[in-house]
């Protein structure tokens, strides 16, 4: 329904959408959902006090930053919103697990945070351990009904890491015999040197993880030339 003539206040739909896309888990569940409903119906300023009181955020994806691919659209919190189709396996306060929509094998899966993250640095330590926490229950269940007897878990960090949707997810691989995918010996691999480049990269690393940030996103390498 359109706002009355002379109104400033967005379509309660359209608004109550966007809020929702990014809605971090509460314990206040539908009864936050219905105060939010409510304030669209009494303007903005009553929508953004219930927005803070339900504990939602903007993400880059609702404010065009550059934490999606799509400059302001992610597929993601479309479907963690139920604004976008998805084969959904398991859901909890935390997170959702879906069918890739376009898997390497039968049974491809993955596991996606309800709140907006664009990278793993970003992603809270407590959302990425209730992520974590479901990967041998999802695991074994997506193995038993592929019938397979192992699955690769596999998350793709950074643009030339392979990741295409900028919000965090961990992907579920189920593996079989002969499926054509990679093995742990695809690539040829040569022994770790045990010379000075080694020993200055574990400095390196060392002198880092010393630091303790708590905003891991703004970590810059400190290794030497060549790392």
């Amino acid at each position: 329904m359109p706002p009355p003539p002379g109104s400033s206040a967005p379509a309660p739909e359209r608004r109550l959408a966007v809020l929702l896309s990014h809605l971090r888990p509460t314990r206040e569940g539908p009864r936050a959902t219905i105060r939010l409903a409510s304030a669209e119906r009494h303007g903005t300023a009553a929508a953004a006090e219930a927005e803070a009181e339900a504990g939602l955020s903007a993400s880059p994806c609702a404010t065009g930053g550059s934490g999606s691919s799509g400059g302001g659209y992610c597929v993601f919190c479309d479907i963690v919103a139920g604004a976008a189709p998805a084969f959904k396996l398991y859901e909890d306060d935390e997170c959702v697990c879906i069918l890739d929509a376009k898997p390497l094998t039968t049974g491809h899966s993955l596991i996606i945070p309800k709140s907006h993250y664009p990278s793993l640095q970003t992603t809270p330590p407590t959302v990425l351990a209730a992520i974590c926490s479901k990967l041998p229950l999802l695991g074994t269940a997506i193995m038993k009904a592929t019938q397979c007897d192992a699955f690769n878990v596999l998350i793709n960090d950074g643009e030339k890491a392979g990741q295409v949707i900028f919000h965090t997810h961990v992907h579920i691989i189920p593996r079989s015999k002969d499926d054509n995918l990679w093995s742990s010996e695809t690539y040829p691999r040569n022994p770790i040197s045990h010379g000075q480049e080694t020993k200055d990269l574990v400095s390196s690393i060392k002198e880092v993880l010393s630091s303790s940030p708590e905003d891991y996103s703004t970590v810059t390498s400190s290794a030497p030339k060549g790392f």
